[in-house]
């Protein structure tokens, strides 16, 4: 299935959540540490992107300027989104940027960058699915293909459209796999239909699942006390047959070290361990959250625009997590200008309800909790 990275370890260096010093300046002597310590192991992929604030300019300093240029994989990304981008010629002077940036004159991956229903549309009249394949005939790029954010049937629709795509990169984790939102599962289960080769995101859903909550720690403590939560993670994504890459936003050598014990020599999991992950799974479920299925009945009536299912998604991150901050976050940019407590109380959405939620009294928890 995958001959486009070959003797190299499965787990990729995420690029985007390095470590900083007190100023805010991300710290190159220790991101360069890292880089030795995973080379050492056998790590060869790097992922950066174009909006990761100071990223690509670090991973010349740490990568670009300290190995030869053979000894790695390399890949960024092109965002089409309008803070990144005001116009086709803003986005494709991206690449260029790009390379400036990180000191080389190619990419070995290049990725149009978090997909989504709201900004694929950017994509096609900014002409960049012709311009991704113009700068691999030039052979600036060695592969391209997109990161993407959204339900399966979208997905599909992509890969129709763009057979082409050489791989394709998903937020994908135990926790996430048949969560209606973001849908890993399904979403992993397109990219196996089309025979296109997987880079997994998240897999450790932005570091909280390497914090998971007491029920499923204690579940993964009985079936191995040495093992981390971490490595469940990782090795759930790891051990999927479509995944060619797994990255990890390491942000510490700590962080680095644990995921390179159970990498450098990756070993598939047993059947004992699919059934620990069932359970953590199951365990997950039966935590209190809003049982909202994401199917948007309520969206297309509200007189004030709330993306109900957004909402409730970011509410669940903090229920299930305990993760204010990051579900503090998320609800500050995902649901868009509409918040919870925008909500008139008109009562369409219950009415829309299959589930039969009391939405207005949960975007009244909402609000009171993360605006």
């Amino acid at each position: 299935m995958n001959d486009l990275v070959k003797d190299c370890m499965k787990l990729g260096f995420g690029l985007m959540r390095l470590p900083r010093l007190d100023s805010g300046e991300i710290d190159v002597q220790q991101t360069s540490d890292m880089v030795d310590e995973f080379f050492k192991a056998g790590g060869r992929y790097f992922d950066t992107a174009f909006v990761y604030g100071g990223s690509e300019e670090a991973t010349r300093k740490a990568l670009v300027e300290r190995y030869p240029r053979d000894s790695y994989y390399l890949a960024s990304k092109l965002n089409a989104g309008a803070y990144a981008a005001k116009n086709e010629e803003e986005a494709k002077k991206e690449f260029e940027i790009s390379l400036k940036r990180l000191g080389t004159d190619y990419l070995d991956f290049y990725l149009l960058h978090s997909l989504e229903t709201n900004n694929r549309d950017k994509y096609d009249e900014y002409v960049l699915w012709d311009y991704v394949k113009k700068l691999k005939a030039e052979g600036r790029i060695k592969h391209y293909g997109f990161s993407f954010h959204d339900k399966p049937e979208v997905l599909d629709e992509i890969l129709t459209e763009h057979p082409d795509a050489e791989f394709v990169q998903l937020q994908i984790n135990y926790a996430d796999w048949d969560d209606p939102s973001i849908c890993s599962g399904g979403c992993y289960a397109v990219a196996e239909k089309h025979g296109i080769p997987v880079i997994v995101m998240e897999p450790v859903k932005g570091g909280t699942l390497a914090n998971p909550p007491e029920v499923i720690r204690e579940i993964f403590e009985l079936a191995d006390p040495a093992a981390s939560p971490a490595s469940w993670a990782i090795r759930f994504a790891a051990n999927l047959p479509n995944v060619m890459m797994v990255l990890s936003g390491m942000s510490n050598m700590e962080q680095m070290m644990d995921n390179l014990s159970f990498m450098k020599d990756f070993v598939p999991f047993t059947e004992a361990e699919d059934d620990v992950i069932l359970r953590a799974r199951a365990a997950l479920k039966s935590i209190d959250s809003i049982p909202c299925t994401a199917c948007k009945y309520c969206v297309p009536g509200c007189p004030m625009q709330i993306r109900i299912p957004v909402i409730f998604e970011c509410m669940n991150r903090y229920k299930l997590y305990q993760d204010l901050t990051a579900a503090k976050n998320d609800y500050s940019w995902k649901p868009g200008p509409s918040k919870a407590s925008a909500c008139i109380k008109c009562g369409q959405c219950e009415g829309a309800c299959p589930q039969h939620l009391p939405i207005i009294e949960l975007l009244e928890e909402v609000a009171a909790t993360l605006e």
